[in-house]
């Protein structure tokens, strides 16, 4: 799976139309240049390709204020859409330690059903705990990293990371299961993209070639 596909497609979707530089404001926005490769290059790369795809429609609109080509917007079409459905919830339930597809599906999580978050999330714990268990065939924990020489290391920081995150997940449920956050059909969603020219407070100031189109 590929986060940077579902970033951009989760962006676009949140805008209704978007053209790259908005799209790549947000994802700084998020802070998704830090924990994935959401890079300027990268972006614009998704863009193009899943237009190709059929996942996004082009709509090519007036020059852009420095002059040059047409701008173009971004728009999800139906295919983009069950793609990006598809990806959070596969999302949602893979356990691997990646932070990129994990942090992503999260904060998309609540584009699906409340119902529906919470049996995703149950089978992703009960997908930790068989990964651990196939560790568990290797490493025992109660005899210390050190029965494996320094590499045991590495095991018992799987398992540590493999229980944390279950109980983050079990507490997750819990607090979706207790009401938090507005899902989809509840209400009026989290609006988590800047508007038109409102000011990104953790913009990285990189300059791209694609910026200005």
């Amino acid at each position: 799976m590929s986060a940077i596909r579902l970033l951009v497609l989760g962006a676009v979707r949140q805008h209704g139309r978007a053209h790259g530089y908005q799209v790549r404001n947000d994802l700084e926005y998020w802070g998704a240049h830090e924990w994935s490769n959401a890079k300027p290059g990268s972006i614009y790369h998704a863009l193009k390709q899943m237009a190709k795809q059929g996942l996004l429609h082009a709509h090519e609109i007036a020059p852009s204020t420095a002059g040059g080509p047409p701008r173009t917007e971004y728009e999800i079409t139906d295919l983009g859409v069950a793609e990006y459905l598809g990806l959070v919830r596969e999302a949602l339930t893979n356990y691997d330690q990646k932070t990129d597809m994990k942090s992503a599906a999260i904060g998309f999580m609540v584009d699906l059903p409340r119902a529906e978050a919470v049996a995703l999330l149950r089978e992703r714990i009960r997908r930790i705990d068989e990964w651990r268990g196939a560790v568990l065939q290797h490493y025992v924990p109660e005899g210390g990293p050190g029965q494996l020489g320094h590499i045991g290391e590495i095991m018992n920081l799987w398992i540590y990371t493999a229980d944390a995150e279950a109980e983050w997940t079990r507490g997750l449920i819990g607090r979706i299961e207790g009401g938090a956050y507005t899902f989809t059909g509840e209400g009026e969603p989290f609006v988590g993209v800047l508007a038109e020219g409102q000011e990104n407070p953790y913009a990285t100031q990189e300059r791209h070639p694609q910026d200005e189109r």
